[in-house]
């Protein structure tokens, strides 16, 4: 006789687990302006959890994450079963039918969360997007466990409307942890080989000057064709707009906290013709820089 498998929802040890109140999620987080867009309902972390078994046939009302740090499980998601390892984080969207469980000798350990909002179906979408089988892979990092543990810590605290605010205000960051990884990852820390983070430094410590596309790319050690074609993948701009853009957020700055000239602002970033520094100003702030002073200046009074 075959023996049969073990199965359970939940009851691990150190697990955690919070439901947000359904009264919560009606009086207040699909009515308050921030929350409306995108907010938790549960939210859990379950530890070596051997046995853990979900099937939703007609799947959830809500959107799920499943994020393993170890051990191994599977899900079936559109009639495929997909393997789970560590460091790889499952999305599925409301609505689609699956199950899924951890293995029995190695079971997983695994942070999940269901969420909706106006917008939840957007940013699933664009998880997707960067996701194979529904799966996508992320490198461990501290600062997200971080910020799921913060998300639960303040969720005990009760369901203020402050509280339900911060917490899904964090919830976005935590979302945006998976969307851009990379940049996640790598804030504050750039790397060595990123000769394109390194030629936007040499751009903002030379804003008062004028730099060449030849000068660029040469500084980045790259062809003027290739330098431009990475330069616009990883910033959306050419490295000229891109060092024009660093020059006006600098021109907002003197403007604002400085009693310099429109001439003299545009002299101080190294463009000489005061009419060519105002269309390109207004062209970027659609207005003026001596409109963008003038309001600036109302709105502190």
């Amino acid at each position: 006789m075959k023996e049969k498998v073990l199965k359970k929802r939940e009851g691990f040890e150190g697990q955690q687990l919070i439901v947000v109140p359904k009264k919560i999620s009606a009086d207040f987080l699909t009515k308050d302006p921030i929350t409306r867009q995108l907010y938790i309902t549960d939210i859990g972390y379950y530890p070596r959890a051997r046995y853990h078994y979900i099937k939703r046939a007609v799947g959830a009302g809500q959107h799920i994450i499943i994020y393993c740090i170890e051990g191994r499980g599977w899900i079936e998601i559109d009639k495929k079963r997909i393997d789970v390892l560590p460091s790889q984080l499952i999305i599925i969207p409301s609505g689609t039918p699956h199950k899924y469980m951890s293995e029995e000798n190695d079971p997983w350990t695994i942070y999940w969360i269901h969420f909706k909002g106006d917008i939840s179906a957007f940013i699933v979408e664009l998880i997707l997007q960067r996701a194979k089988n529904y799966k996508l892979h992320l490198t461990y990092n501290e600062t997200r466990i971080r910020l799921f543990e913060e998300i639960c810590l303040n969720l005990q605290k009760g369901y203020s409307g402050d509280n339900l605010r911060y917490v899904n205000m964090i919830f976005n960051h935590f979302l945006s942890s998976l969307l851009y990884e990379e940049k996640f990852n790598h804030a504050g820390h750039e790397e060595a080989n990123d000769v394109i983070a390194h030629t936007i430094t040499m751009m903002q410590e030379r804003l008062a000057q004028v730099l060449t596309l030849q000068e660029l790319s040469s500084y980045a050690g790259l062809s003027v064709s290739h330098f431009s074609a990475v330069f616009r993948e990883k910033t959306g701009y050419s490295p000229i707009e891109y060092f024009n853009h660093l020059k006006i957020q600098k021109a907002c700055q003197y403007l604002m906290f400085s009693n310099a000239t429109v001439k003299e602002v545009a002299n101080r970033l190294g463009v000489e013709d005061q009419y060519y520094f105002s269309r390109m100003f207004s062209k970027l702030m659609g207005m003026s820089p001596s409109e963008y002073r003038n309001r600036n200046k109302a709105v502190d009074q």
